[in-house]
């Protein structure tokens, strides 16, 4: 099986259960009901999300005891912002948006340096961000080793848009430099690390032939 790079942010999405249909459906209502001023509704929004809300940060943040602090900032945030929230997409993905920026922004806060100052830094953005069972590494390949392969500013570029999940525009400010920059690094960065895998993949069929 050919092994390929993930897609870029927003170009895939994973399926969502069937039997959350409704769980959707009830935590939007009450989403919508607690905009308007009901505390009840305010209360089951909270209960029912909050499990799920946990387990998404700790996994971000690769920090299981942090995750009911960053849950509940998510929590404050969201319902800071309730009045914004109109039903166009369901409360769950409303609500883990607020929860990535959460962690996002502890990262920040963390970080005594510029981030991605040093080795340490992104390989730890790396092993903090990377899914489980992300699609095309499912056969070992390690995303540390192609990264580390790259020049600093093309990683620096991957990191923040593809794994941290910043946009291009914040991601600029990070790297001081324009925008259409950080696209092209981008670019480049995916290019090389494919070319790499596709030589890796060549070399393990030579071998086994």
């Amino acid at each position: 099986m050919s092994t390929t790079l993930p897609a870029p942010r927003g170009q895939h999405r994973a399926s969502v259960p069937r039997d959350r249909t409704a769980e959707d459906s009830a935590s939007t209502g009450w989403a919508l009901a607690a905009r308007a001023g009901d505390r009840e509704a305010a209360d089951a929004f909270v209960r029912a999300l909050h499990r799920d809300v946990v387990r998404y940060v700790a996994h971000l943040s690769a920090d299981p005891q942090a995750a009911e602090d960053l849950a509940q900032d998510t929590f404050l945030r969201a319902l800071r912002t309730l009045h914004r929230f109109e039903g166009r997409s369901s409360a769950r993905t409303w609500l883990l948006t607020i929860a990535r920026r959460a962690v996002v922004d502890d990262f920040r806060r963390a970080a005594a340096r510029p981030l991605l100052a040093d080795t340490h830094d992104w390989r730890t953005t790396v092993e903090r961000t990377q899914p489980t069972g992300l699609p095309g590494f499912e056969e070992g390949v390690a995303l540390q080793e192609l990264l580390a392969a790259l020049p600093y500013e093309r990683r620096q570029a991957f990191v923040l848009t593809q794994l941290l999940g910043l946009s291009y525009a914040e991601a600029a400010r990070q790297a001081d430099c324009p925008v259409g920059t950080v696209r092209s690094r981008v670019a480049r960065a995916r290019n090389a690390m494919t070319a790499q895998l596709e030589r890796d993949e060549a070399e393990a069929i030579g071998q086994a032939a």
